[in-house]
């Protein structure tokens, strides 16, 4: 039985093309720690939106790029997120990892310009993942779990419908 309540968490490709990348905006953005809470996702680190093609990391899967509730990380989110869309990589949501303090308004109203062109999560505070050696041992609220259930949904590959055979005249 895992912090998320039920049973492990499967470790699978979330893509066909490769494993689910965890990107930061900006340096403390929660990276790592939501790769962790991701299995099997990969941490690629922090991204800067003066590169001027695709960094070798990202390789061929879907990016969840982190930035926390700040103003100034809404704004490396806009611009890494314009970055990496530019790049050609499959940027499939945004994760706003909380601080724990309240949301400045400039942060916000970036956050809603943002969730036009790419989904925004917001993923809450969690206080014992400050205290946990390894955060895959934190008990996660239903908040949190929703976040990471919705953030799996977005990187999975979509749903192809099946395809009717033509009937010949």
């Amino acid at each position: 039985m895992s912090a998320l309540a039920g049973p492990e968490p499967r470790a699978v490709s979330y893509a066909e093309d490769g494993p689910l990348l965890v990107a930061g905006a900006h340096g403390g953005s929660g990276s790592t720690t939501l790769a962790a809470l991701l299995p099997p996702a990969r941490d690629v680190g922090v991204l800067r939106p003066d590169h001027v093609c695709m960094p070798a990391s990202l390789g061929s899967g879907p990016v969840v790029l982190t930035s926390r509730n700040t103003a100034l990380g809404a704004a490396r989110a806009i611009a890494v997120a314009g970055a990496v869309v530019t790049w050609g990589a499959r940027l499939v949501a945004v994760a706003v990892v909380s601080d724990g303090l309240p949301e400045p308004g400039d942060a916000a109203y970036r956050y809603r310009l943002l969730d036009f062109r790419v989904p925004v999560i917001r993923v809450p505070f969690v206080p014992a993942l400050r205290a946990a050696d390894d955060p895959r041992a934190a008990v996660l609220p239903r908040r949190a779990r929703r976040a990471l259930a919705r953030i799996r949904a977005l990187a999975s590959p979509p749903a192809v419908p099946p395809v009717k055979p033509q009937q010949e005249d």
